[in-house]
């Protein structure tokens, strides 16, 4: 349970491990009888390119304690060798022999020493190790072929461990996520291959690169190689034409030819320049995308002047003094943060709506009491053959942070606004959707399904296609593909352009989330997705008011503390209030806001790239001040911060009442708001309590139960949290000793159960863990649950590099491919 002390000694046992290498021949050898035996049973028990994972037991006779083992490899009259040094004894020995070649035979052998000398030679065991990956495929060619496709032709890679199986072909969209990626089988015979990859957007660049994979020799597993050098394609209208052109003037042209070229091109460069005064002078620009965005840079900071000499408005607050403005506020059973806000809720001016109470508008409002004021208000324009006046949507323009209509706020669409909603994304030249709320909450309609479930609907003149949905624990990312179907054939490249809508799952209704650190994130990642020349961000929750309120508020003020390092929510606020009505509409969402921005400042970024990594670990081990450039917290002080949580006894209620003590291994219990709840039994109290806990993954908030080891009167209450949320995957922590007993049936016999009966189907070892597949059969239907335990004892305690950490997280994600309905269960003593 001592994770702190895992991890240090993961980074001791990398910096203590012994590695060296010597050039030497081993001959003939002199025995000493006083020098230890050879060891014996030496053994392969699992290959990898750069590494084998042996196996021995210990020499019969030692001659005194045995200090360590060496192990020898020899490769082309080569011999390296590594120590591995043990504490404590142990009739079976592991060693994990790293930084081989791949795909090389070695000839490995193993020595016993004490601290006076060195043993006898074991057996040798000769192994090869496992083919790497291949070297990058080159791209001979990268063109567009139609509006829709592109054409890819590239050759072999010129280093290959063995036949090429597959190629594997990544196209991402530039300035979006990942598009596709495509597999290929393949053969030796190929030596160069071409593809044409289909159902692309016009107009849109592309970024191809391409790798190849072969099957291990030892297993089935595919083993990918490097990826190409990337090739960049723009897919465009009659590219077929311009590239049939192109390849008919790579001949020899007569000068004639040459002459008829230039003066086509020059016609078209004037058609172009014609076409492009024609359009902003005498046209209208409603159908295109090409318009100005509506939000525009401004220096204006009105909000953020000096103080109020009335007191309500106390200025901008410098970061290094928000923790003490903060804790002010909150004295006094937070008397300080209810003045604030009163004086929020007093000080505004009557502005007019009377857009919002016309009678042909007012079924366009989800709340009657929610209007659009006049002067801030979003107008729809007006489209052919349409009536007069028809331009209303409950939506107003809001500033952000030294930015003029850098929001949208507007309320959940209703199916009668469907089709307003998506024009005004159209005519906004919105790329971000940000969604807080969920359709359905408390029992209660909160939005409507304003999207495709899948496929492609339309609303009005916008179709719209469900490009992807991306889920993950706390918000889901959907791409979304818009179509303006009111334009002609000509102008195809204008007619589409792809939305993301960010959706927040976890913020309750006219509440505020347990914790800001997931709501930072979303924040942070929604709105840095907008490009620069990307229109406002539409945000909206229900009414559009509070929830989306809270979140224009934290992302402006992330903006400025970013930018000038100080905060000033009151003045922000009291003036977007002025643009939309009843921003932030509750003081729990105000006090959220605070705390959100003090949790903010306080942790420093805590999402990190990927290509960070190596430079953010150095910053975090380095005592050098001067070094930590970057916002980024020093270990101790994150530390802290992660363990400054102390339950209070309402925490702890069920697990501290009489009846459920016993069931407790120790002190460490599950905390009540994230406890896992077993099916009660009618007239037993405590029959619903386990010592066992939610714990939130990437996701899904619900993706892990950790649990104590089961004791004897708590066995059955384990498989019924396993029966009831039907945990499919068990990840086994424990030694078994004394004290920790088997917990699961043998292949003699069963756990009974009420409902259920638990056998073991199949047991299997593996080169470092043991896999145990149980079937539970329900007893009042055919119904069956088939669950499997990896067991791994004493991780990662054992694992002498850091590298072998991760296989047993890549053995459970192997093992979840076919099972994955229910939680993780992780079990540790």
């Amino acid at each position: 349970m001592d994770h702190v002390a895992v991890c240090v000694l993961m980074a001791t046992l990398a910096h203590v491990t012994n590695q060296h290498y010597t050039s030497t021949t081993d001959g003939y050898t002199v025995i000493d009888m006083e020098v230890p035996s050879k060891p014996l049973n030496i053994t392969v028990l699992g290959v990898t390119s750069t590494s084998v994972y042996l196996s021995w037991s210990e020499p019969l006779r030692a001659n005194g304690p045995i200090d360590g083992y060496r192990i020898y490899f020899m490769h082309a009259n080569l011999t390296g060798v590594q120590t591995h040094r043990i504490h404590g004894g142990g009739s079976n020995i592991q060693y994990n022999l790293t930084q081989l070649k791949p795909n090389t035979e070695y000839d490995i052998w193993v020595k016993a020493f004490t601290a006076k000398n060195e043993g006898e030679r074991s057996d040798s065991i000769i192994n090869k190790t496992d083919i790497s990956g291949p070297s990058p495929p080159i791209i001979l060619n990268l063109t567009c072929q139609a509006q829709d496709t592109i054409f890819l032709h590239w050759q072999r890679p010129l280093e290959s461990p063995s036949t090429i199986d597959f190629y594997h072909i990544y196209i991402y969209t530039i300035g979006a996520l990942v598009y596709d990626n495509i597999t290929l089988p393949t053969s030796k015979e190929h030596l160069q291959t071409s593809y044409s990859i289909k159902n692309l957007t016009t107009d849109m660049l592309y970024h191809v690169q391409i790798s190849a994979a072969s099957y291990s020799h030892y297993t089935d597993k595919l083993i990918e190689g490097q990826l190409s050098e990337p090739k960049e394609v723009l897919v465009q209208s009659n590219c077929d034409k311009i590239q049939q052109y192109m390849r008919h003037t790579t001949n020899e042209l007569s000068a004639g030819m040459i002459a008829g070229v230039g003066c086509a091109a020059f016609a078209f460069l004037l058609s172009i320049l014609a076409f492009f005064i024609w359009r902003k002078c005498f046209h209208s620009t409603y159908y295109y995308l090409d318009d100005l965005p509506c939000s525009v840079p401004s220096t204006s900071l009105d909000w953020n002047v000096a103080s109020d000499p009335s007191g309500d408005y106390k200025g901008a607050i410098p970061v290094d003094m928000f923790g003490k403005h903060v804790a002010e506020l909150h004295a006094d059973g937070d008397i300080g943060f209810s003045k604030e806000y009163e004086a929020i809720q007093s000080n505004h001016d009557e502005y007019s709506s009377e857009h919002s109470q016309h009678t042909d508008n007012r079924a366009k409002n989800r709340y009657l009491n929610i209007i659009a004021y006049d002067h801030s208000r979003v107008q729809l324009l007006q489209m052919p053959g349409q009536k007069k006046n028809i331009d209303y949507i409950n939506a107003n323009y809001i500033d952000g942070f030294q930015w003029s209509k850098a929001y949208i706020g507007t309320q959940g669409p209703l199916p009668s606004t469907f089709d307003c909603f998506w024009r005004m994304v159209w005519e906004q030249r919105v790329t971000i959707i940000v969604m807080i709320t969920n359709l359905v909450e408390r029992g209660r309609r909160k939005c409507d399904m304003y999207w495709p479930k899948e496929g492609t609907e339309t609303y009005g003149v916008i179709q719209v296609k469900l490009v992807k949905e991306d889920i993950m624990a706390t918000y889901t990312v959907r791409t979304l593909q818009i179509r303006h179907l009111r334009i002609k054939k000509k102008k195809a490249a204008m007619a589409e352009k792809l939305v993301y809508q960010y959706h927040y799952t976890n913020w309750p209704d006219h509440g505020t989330p347990d914790h800001p650190l997931p709501v930072l994130h979303f924040v942070k990642k929604s709105a840095s997705a907008n490009p620069p020349d990307g229109g406002p961000i539409i945000v909206h929750c229900s009414a559009g008011v509070g929830r989306t309120g809270t979140y224009i508020v934290l992302d402006a003020m992330l903006k400025q503390i970013r930018s000038r390092s100080e905060v000033n929510i009151f003045g922000f606020l009291r003036h977007i209030r002025s643009q939309r009505n009843f921003l932030v509409q509750t003081e729990e969402q105000y006090i959220f806001i605070h705390d959100a921005l003090l949790e903010a400042i306080e942790s420093g970024e805590t999402n990190i790239k990927k290509e960070q990594i190596p430079k953010y670990v150095q910053i975090l081990q380095s005592s050098n001040v001067e070094e930590k450039t970057e916002p980024w917290k020093p270990l101790e002080y994150q530390f802290k911060l992660v363990t400054s949580f102390q339950c209070k006894d309402f925490n702890v209620i069920s697990a501290n009442k009489v009846i459920n003590k016993p069931k407790n291994r120790s002190e460490i219990v599950s905390v009540e708001s994230s406890r896992v709840h077993l099916t009660p039994k009618p007239g037993e109290d405590g029959s619903d309590y386990i010592n066992a806990t939610w714990i939130q993954g990437y996701n899904s908030l619900r993706e892990f139960i950790i649990t104590q080891h089961p004791m004897k009167e708590t066995i059955k209450d384990f498989w019924q949290m396993v029966w009831d949320h039907n945990a499919q995957t068990i990840v086994m922590l424990s030694i078994i000793d004394e004290e920790f007993e088997m917990f699961w049936p043998t292949e003699q016999e069963s756990i009974d159960s009420d409902n259920y009966k638990i056998k073991l189907s199949s047991e299997q070892t593996e080169a470092t863990y043991v896999t145990r597949d149980f079937v539970m059969q329900s007893l009042q239907d055919d119904y069956e649950l088939h669950v499997r335990m990896v067991h791994w004892t004493n991780w990662p305690r054992q694992c002498v590099y850091i590298s072998e950490i991760f296989q047993l997280p890549n053995a459970v994600q192997e093992t979840q491919l076919g099972y994955q309905n229910g939680p993780v269960v992780v079990v540790d003593r």
